[in-house]
This record gives structure tokens, sequence and C-alpha cells, in this order.
């Protein structure tokens, strides 16, 4: 009995202190708007995830697709962040798309393994670092990416939000095949600082045999 609480007291705590946000795509979900190349699948998002790394103060995306990244002359793979003064942009084009998708800033990775950033909020852009992309079958992804490279715009760091969607060439909206999630943006999935984890976990532990005992007695 005292493991069992023990256990459960400790999935819990540790549960509320990691936040995980992996975005999860349907496969073969091409936008009926997308007109200007081919339904390739290293255009289709199977799953999507940013991870914000308190102790290192980073930012490290990554997203799998249905085929192998570069099958697709043109393709790009766009993150959108929200750092707090993000806007449905997409709806103002043509066609009007991305309900609910709000951005300030994009990041724009390349299956040539380069990449940048463009703040459309304070305006200006910076190129990748070489090395700062990978692509590993129908997976692409960068390194941690230093928060300062990101500024915030009004929100905490760690309530930053994002959209993925790839696409063929920069232009209209007619050139996206598909945004993860659909019609929302997700959160940050949030590494805890060591210590903390340490700490909370001794306090958890503390608790339940506190618990227990109060049982018995």
């Amino acid at each position: 009995m005292v493991r069992f609480t023990l256990a459960v007291i400790l999935c819990a705590t540790v549960s509320s202190i990691a936040r995980a946000e992996i975005v999860v795509d349907p496969a073969g979900d091409l936008l009926p708007t997308y007109s200007s190349g081919p339904a390739n699948g290293d255009l289709d998002v199977l799953s999507s995830e940013v991870v914000f790394d308190r102790q290192a103060n980073t930012l490290a995306f990554t997203a799998t697709h249905a085929d192998d990244i570069g099958l697709t002359d043109g393709a790009l793979y766009v993150w959108g962040l929200d750092r707090g003064q993000g806007t449905e942009r997409f709806l103002t084009g043509d066609p009007a798309i991305g309900a609910g998708v709000f951005f300030d800033s994009v990041l724009i990775l390349r299956p040539d393994g380069t990449g940048s950033y463009v703040d459309l909020f304070n305006g200006g852009s910076v190129d990748l670092a070489p090395g700062s992309v990978s692509i590993d079958g129908g997976t692409i992804a960068s390194t941690e990416l230093p928060l300062s490279l990101f500024p915030s715009t009004g929100f905490a760091p760690e309530d930053y939000t994002w959209n993925l969607w790839p696409r063929v060439g920069l232009g209209a909206n007619n050139q996206i095949t598909d945004f993860a999630p659909d019609a929302s943006n997700a959160g940050l999935t949030t590494v805890p600082e060591p210590a903390s984890v340490v700490l909370v976990m001794f306090g958890a532990a503390a608790a339940a045999v506190g618990l227990v005992r109060r049982r018995l007695g």
C-alpha cells in the first residue's frame, strides 16, 4: 500500500510539472486549397513538437511527415510562433485559410539543411548557423536554438504557442499543404529544471509517507 500510494503521488506530481504537447496530425489530410504542386507525402505532417528547455533557455523544433524530406522541390517547413502579438494572418490572403492559426514570427527549415527565423512583429530575419537543421527520413528538426532568437512580444516563454505548415514556395496561400494542429495553435513541451524535479519528488515522497502513517495510525 505504501509503494502504491507513493507511486500515484509521484506520477501525478511529475505530470503536473512536465507539460508535453506533441501534435499528432491525420495522414492524408492535405488542404483542399493547396494547388501549387504535387501531393507528396513529405508535405503531409504526421506529428510535430516544439520543446522549451527552461534550464538551457532553448527551443527545439521537430516534425515528422508521411514520406522522406526532399521528395518535393521547393518544399519549406514553417513553424509560426505566437510570442504575444500573433494574428490570424492567413485570413487576409487568397484563398483565406488558417482560421485559429496565430503567429507573429516564423521559423523556416529547408530540405537543404538551412534555416532562418523571421520576426514579423519587430522586423528582421536571422539565418540559422550551419548544422542547425537535421533530416532523417521523414523527420526534419532544428537543434536547440537560443531563446534570445525568439524575444517575447508579451507572453512568458512557456506560454508561447505555435503551428506548423509545410508549403511549396513562398507567396500565395494555395502553396500551403497542411496545418498541424488544424485550426488552432499548440503549446510548448516544457522541460523542467532538474533541480526542481528532485525537490518536488522528495516533497512528494515525504507527503506519501506521512499520508500512509496517518492512515495506519
